[in-house]
């Protein structure tokens, strides 16, 4: 059986070399003002945002076209509690015990602790769940190819889209996260990837004074 084909859309095809060095400058530009926030306002953020921003996540490449992710949009205020409660039990486990003295030391520039309230505060969550493996309509399973790396770059996607939408976002990872999967009912063939409050910062939020590393650092030419 042959492969079904279309061409292929190239939207920037009539593009100057000019323009499209412009646009790689542009969006260097946004995404270098892109931060990790931790204090959130509760003000509203439409619907209809939050859909397109995973509808953009969800427009990723994955292995063998297998989009293994799933989005869970919690805006649920009873639900957000009970993630909180359930975050902050695992988060305080870490900090007393299960972190080592060096990791700790690592966050201490980041002044955070086992304390989660943003959980609440955010007008949304949002939980990246990878599936393991595919089931069909009829419960039979099927294998996904390479689900870590796929769900990676579907993350990847999100982060920006809420960037670009001018909201802000937390990379939360609050270990073991098998809570998640209870407390939304998810099939067992999911697993919780990432835990991401999304909404505005408070007006006076404030971030670490960090350096990312210089392009030299992370760029190896052969050319």
């Amino acid at each position: 059986m042959g492969n079904s084909f279309k061409p292929f859309d190239h939207y920037a095809s009539n593009f100057t070399e000019e323009q499209i060095s412009e646009r790689a400058t542009d969006f260097n530009n946004l995404m270098q003002k892109r931060r990790t926030v931790r204090q959130f306002s509760d003000r509203a953020v439409p619907l209809k945002v939050m859909e397109q921003i995973i509808a953009a996540a969800s427009s990723a490449p994955s292995g063998a076209h297998k989009q293994p992710w799933k989005f869970c949009l919690i805006g649920s205020t009873e639900l957000k509690r009970k993630i909180r409660a359930a975050a902050e039990k695992e988060e305080f486990e870490n900090y007393h015990g299960r972190m080592s003295k060096e990791w700790l030391k690592d966050l201490e520039p980041f002044d955070t602790d086992w304390n989660k309230e943003f959980l609440e505060i955010a007008p949304y969550l949002i939980v990246v769940f990878k599936e393991s493996y595919g089931v069909n309509q009829s419960g039979e399973r099927s294998k996904n190819y390479y689900v870590n790396e796929s769900v990676g770059i579907a993350c990847g996607f999100l982060l920006s889209a809420i960037h670009q939408a001018g909201l802000v976002s937390l990379t939360h990872t609050p270990s073991p996260m098998n809570f998640l999967a209870e407390l939304l009912n998810r099939p067992k063939q999911e697993k919780a990837y990432l835990l991401i409050p999304v909404g505005y910062p408070m007006e006076d939020a404030q971030v670490p004074v960090l350096e990312r590393k210089s392009l030299d650092e992370v760029l190896i030419k052969y050319l």
